[in-house]
């Protein structure tokens, strides 16, 4: 299960949005991944079946881009070095492609289980059903 997501809520209050953006832009700052070159999405655990099949759906520039910053950030990270500043990933860039998508196929499933669970009945079965029952 998920943590809880507060980020909505945050976003729905101005005040507490304006308390919390300087926080979360130091969080983001301070975790040092777009230091290395990586986007959030990049950090992404791959082991769930969704994040896979989401991977399988980026397109071939996208996946190859993120095959490249994921080696260099590894490389970068073996030599104990961080990128020159210009090379940054900078915050505008830093947008999600990959949770979209994981989103998306969620949603997906959820509703595959919903119609796999979902109990088809015959007409006649539910005439039967509704006359018995108005006691007719």
């Amino acid at each position: 299960m998920p943590p809880p997501n507060f980020a909505p809520y945050i976003a729905k209050r101005p005040w507490l949005l304006r308390w919390f953006e300087p926080i979360a832009k130091w969080h983001a700052r301070a975790a040092g991944y777009r230091q290395l070159g990586l986007k959030y999405d990049d950090l992404i655990p791959e082991e769930n079946d969704a994040v896979q099949l989401a991977l399988k759906r980026l397109s071939p520039k996208e996946s190859y881009d993120r095959v490249y910053r994921i080696r260099r950030a590894f490389q970068l990270s073996l030599s104990h070095q961080l990128l020159p500043e210009e090379e940054w990933i900078k915050e505008e860039e830093d947008t999600p492609y990959l949770q979209v998508l994981i989103d998306e196929i969620e949603a997906e499933n959820a509703e595959r289980s919903d119609l796999e669970s979902m109990v088809v009945r015959k007409r006649q079965e539910m005439k039967e059903n509704t006359k018995s029952s108005s006691g007719h």
